[in-house]
């Protein structure tokens, strides 16, 4: 051995001892991080174009709410129009037992039903009929806070939307301008009865700040792999108009707005073809659209199917079809509009408690808002009945329109919402002592 290295023997033999000690010392005062444990990937779920993963958690409230009996009558009567909610929600005497992500998922969010022992009060936010005290005297809607969502948007947007049309010289037809002239009509006739009234827009700018340009990249992955580029487009402008605008709607409801009740304000139509010769149809006739009817590829999606548990358990669908039959029986009567009927055994539309008038359809602004939701859906705008009307815009007392003295259409509208919605709350509130 070199007399160099039998000098550094030592040297390292003691840095053998303090090394180790140092390092173990270091860690009993500087613990170092606990690693989390690896996770085994959990499913993907099926999501809607532009939905977010659910937060089955926030369901927890909801515990010992709703009876098996209740909850298997809505869920079969109303919200469901086929069978394949068999694969995902299972039922049993004690629960209902939902899969998070797919018909292969192995987790589930267990739903305890109410029992005659323990039955807890359901939480949510917005007030019944049966919950307001009693109205003072010409104020039946004392208390009561709506929303008026004109459908659509209008304006610029309208062509963009498809809910556009023009005959010859006359004035272009345009839904959403349309609805926001019902909006600035009914508001003040709903303010004079007593109710709070919130305008979920007030002008033809969508609510979004998302633009068609922007939804490209979702248009592409939801579209096909040959898609033109102006085939590309349509779809991202659909989704700007019919998915983006009403999610935007939604969360300004929900977050911000916080009603007890919302009307959706809607045109009918037939369809029309070319909207710069289009077609007119000698019908016209009313509808109302509360939340359900959800179909097997509807409920397949964790989003929709997470907003039909949301739905059931918030009990929205009972005081929709208290309030659509109200306004849907007042409506009929003072526009003598016949109703719509869906086909028999339509695969997106259930009728709602034998009142011809009312159907349960799942659509999206429906579906996202928090509070009871009434669609309104009268007239039909290519109508040779009602264009004429149209054309003829808003005015005071009557005109002579094919041949007999009418209202304004928009003013009969506005008046046959608020004397429905007048007529219900009057005779539902409880009585003064």
């Amino acid at each position: 051995m070199s007399p160099l290295l039998k000098r550094a023997v030592p040297l390292l033999v003691v840095m053998a001892l303090i090394i180790p000690a140092g390092i173990y010392f270091a860690a009993k005062r500087f613990p170092a991080a606990k690693t989390p444990p690896i996770e085994a990937p959990s499913i993907s779920p099926a999501l809607s174009i532009l939905g977010e993963p659910p937060d089955w958690t926030s369901l927890e409230v909801f515990q010992y709410t709703i009876t098996r009996e209740d909850f298997e009558r809505l869920l079969t009567t109303v919200f469901t129009v086929g069978e394949g909610w068999r694969e995902l929600i299972v039922i049993d005497d004690a629960a209902a037992h939902i899969r998070i992500n797919g018909p292969q998922d192995p987790d589930f969010f267990h739903l305890r039903f109410a029992t005659p022992t323990l039955t807890r009060p359901t939480p949510r936010g917005w007030k019944s009929a049966a919950d307001l005290p009693p109205a003072p005297p010409g104020k039946p809607l004392e208390g009561l806070h709506i929303a008026i969502d004109p459908g659509h948007i209008g304006g610029s947007w309208a062509k963009i939307e498809a809910r556009w049309f023009v005959v010859g010289e006359g004035t272009p037809v345009c839904e959403g301008d349309m609805t926001l002239q019902v909006t600035q009509l009914l508001k003040p006739r709903l303010e004079s009865l007593g109710a709070k009234v919130s305008l979920v827009r007030t002008k033809a700018e969508p609510i979004t700040p998302l633009r068609p340009e922007s939804l490209l990249t979702f248009a592409r992955d939801s579209g096909e792999a040959a898609d033109s580029p102006a085939a590309l487009q349509r779809i991202a402008e659909r989704l700007f108009y019919r998915t983006a605008e009403i999610r935007a709607r939604a969360k300004l409801v929900n977050d911000s707005i916080k009603p007890d009740l919302v009307l959706c304000l809607h045109f009918n139509a037939d369809a029309w073809g070319d909207p710069t010769n289009p077609t007119l149809v000698d019908r016209s006739h009313l509808h109302f659209l509360l939340n359900g009817g959800y179909n097997d590829s509807e409920i397949a999606l964790a989003d929709q199917r997470y907003s039909l548990l949301e739905k059931i358990l918030r009990r929205t669908h009972e005081e929709e079809a208290l309030v659509a039959s109200s306004v849907a029986n007042t409506f009929a009567a003072v526009s003598g509009l016949p109703p719509f009927i869906y086909p028999p055994n339509s695969p997106n539309a259930r009728p709602v408690n034998d009142n011809p008038y009312l159907w349960a359809r799942n659509l999206l602004a429906n579906r996202l808002y928090d509070c009871p939701v009434i669609f309104a859906e009268p007239y039909v705008m290519n109508s040779t009945i009602d264009y004429p009307r149209i054309q003829a815009g808003d005015y005071e007392g009557t005109r002579e329109i094919n041949g007999q003295q009418q209202l304004s259409i928009f003013r009969e509208y506005a008046d046959a919402l608020t004397q429905g919605l007048a007529k219900h709350y009057q005779q539902s509130r409880k009585p003064a002592e």
